[in-house]
């Protein structure tokens, strides 16, 4: 009966709406104490924000592999990436071209794919254990470790070179204005109940989305690829949207790529270590190498091989039909077992 839908489904729209506002809440937070304590705009962008978007699909992820639908986890990683790029860039390029001029971003391309072959190869055997959870977070550690050190580079560069204005990269100015002003306790405070926020919308999320699962007998990977995907998505969808009409493109996109890189690595690599996974044949077949062409074509609209990269409102619209024709293939393929 579709009154058993009813309390799974308002799980699903509550837990949304509060995980997304819980994320917004804690990025505000972490962003914000980071910003008493003297670290560099560039730094906080590059690490905290990126890691707060992708906070919703951490959460969602490990609160999955507690309640033992680990596959959910997998599948908002993977479908998180795919709506990331064809749906949240395809949308936003349709609303307003998006240029690409920094530095940063491209060398963070390259770092994007490298880091899909390191989640592919641990994956290939159809199995995820301890160590392969392990290797990603290192992985994620090193990536982390990596940007805090591009940053630091850049103002090293910026303060000894006294470099104009216009010299600078847009992208540490995108950060500075983006970052809110506010005393250390009240920071502190948004970090903590933001946090407490994600913990507790994405256990009713995980929740609702498993009882849709089993009421409609369709797998938690698929659930995890489509309804979780993209409500963890949302905070994305908001940054991107708002960078992009503000003229931040390299912001906009640069929220994509570091949130890819973290559902990689942290939302696959959190439930890998919290419990072994044996993944769905289709999580390969059909998914990794679906988000792995979605990219591939991102990064000949955006790198700029000759100058500035630009994604326009044509090369949008491409976009987001993949979106639409990724999720028809999970519909027949979901329907026809």
């Amino acid at each position: 009966m579709l009154a058993q839908l009813l309390y799974p489904s308002l799980a699903i729209i509550g837990g949304f709406f509060v995980l997304v506002w819980g994320a917004d809440r804690f990025v505000l937070g972490g962003a914000a104490t980071a910003r008493c304590l003297g670290v560099s705009p560039l730094i906080i962008g590059l690490t905290i924000i990126g890691f707060g978007t992708s906070a919703p699909e951490m959460l969602v992820s490990a609160v999955a592999a507690f309640e033992g639908t680990p596959n959910l986890a997998i599948g908002n990683a993977i479908g998180s990436n795919i709506t990331n790029i064809a749906l949240v860039l395809g949308s936003t390029a349709l609303v307003t071209p998006l240029m690409v001029e920094s530095q940063i971003l491209k060398r963070e391309y390259p770092i994007m794919f490298m880091v899909m072959l390191l989640a592919l190869g641990m994956m290939w055997d159809l199995k995820l254990g301890m160590v392969d959870g392990i290797i990603l977070l290192v992985g994620l550690l090193l990536i982390m470790g990596w940007m805090v050190q591009i940053g630091l580079n850049e103002n090293n560069q910026h303060k000894k070179h006294k470099q104009i204005e216009s010299e600078q990269d847009p992208l540490e100015d995108e950060f500075e204005s983006e970052i809110p002003k506010m005393s250390l306790g009240l920071a502190l405070f948004w970090l903590v109940f933001g946090f407490a926020l994600l913990i507790i919308s994405s256990k009713v999320l995980v929740w609702g989305a498993v009882e849709v699962a089993h009421y409609f007998d369709v797998s938690d990977l698929v659930i995890g690829l489509t309804i979780v995907a993209l409500g963890t998505s949302l905070p994305e969808l908001a940054a991107t949207m708002t960078s992009a009409l503000k003229g931040e493109h390299d912001l906009a996109i640069g929220n994509i790529i570091g949130s890819n890189i973290f559902n990689l690595l942290a939302v696959i690599g959190i439930p890998a270590v919290i419990t072994p996974i044996e993944l769905q044949e289709n999580v390969l077949q059909r998914d990794f190498f679906s988000m792995i062409g979605i990219s591939l074509g991102l990064f000949a609209m955006a790198y700029g091989f000759k100058g500035n990269g630009r994604i326009n409102r044509v090369e949008g619209l491409i976009l987001l039909s993949a979106y639409i024709g990724y999720m028809t293939w999970i519909y027949f393929s979901a329907t026809l077992v």
